[in-house]
């Protein structure tokens, strides 16, 4: 998701589709291990992990790969099937150095501030009030795109930490659009599903058109309330 950075930026064999925590597809490499559009595990609901599991060496194993892999992408976000494990974890981490290619003012209009590294493993989430707001968001799993969206401004997430312990988070602006992002990733839902279609466009072009510009413009051009 990159995923969500600046403008909110995330083969045809496919990768496993079940709770196995082994990667799958051709996709995987140590260059590039995050799976693209197209493969079906990323149009799966992904299976509850285990409390049992949490504590072994396969699944910590598995959360070092999907923070080094969102890292390296770089990325605020990451799920489990983005790297071909059906299994419903997710990571999020927004760095200041993300962010610093936007604005005072954009990112006073996203409410984007930085996020230390949050793992939650079977979360759950609710949004809270009946605020929305749209943003461009892109995909690590649609690589080089991306697209307006509406997503809740607010929600409450709860969970299973790294540990194995239970949380809750409450929170609004960014950090929630990440973890609507990546909680779809777990049902099977990719952005381009919400997406408002005719905002549709490649990164270089969405930047280029748009980067800098009120949120309240953009949307205008595309006919957006």
């Amino acid at each position: 998701m990159r995923l969500l950075v600046i403008v909110a930026v995330f083969a045809t064999a496919c990768a496993t589709s079940t709770g196995s925590l082994k990667p799958g597809g051709p996709m995987d490499t140590a260059e590039n291990p995050i799976v693209q559009t197209g493969n079906p595990v990323l149009r799966a609901r992904a299976k509850d992990v285990p409390v049992e599991q949490i504590g072994t060496p396969e699944f910590q194993q598995l959360l070092v790969r999907m923070t080094e892999a969102m890292r390296k992408a770089p990325g605020v976000g990451l799920a489990a099937p983005q790297l071909g494990v059906s299994l419903r974890v997710l990571v999020l981490e927004d760095r200041s150095e993300l962010q610093a290619a936007l604005t005072p003012t954009e990112l006073a209009e996203r409410e984007r501030v930085p996020v230390p590294l949050r793992v939650f493993i079977n979360p759950t989430l609710t949004p809270i009030g009946d605020d929305k707001v749209t943003f461009f968001e892109g995909c690590l799993s649609v690589s080089g795109y991306a697209a307006l969206v509406g997503r809740w401004r607010e929600v409450e997430v709860s969970g299973l930490d790294e540990k194995g312990q239970p949380q809750t988070w409450r929170v609004k602006g960014w950090p929630a659009r990440i973890l609507q992002h990546e909680v779809d990733h777990l049902d099977g839902t990719l952005y381009i599903d919400r997406m408002v279609s005719r905002s549709f466009g490649t990164l270089p072009q969405v930047k280029a058109l748009y980067g800098g510009k009120p949120i309240t413009d953009v949307k205008s051009t595309f006919g957006v309330e």
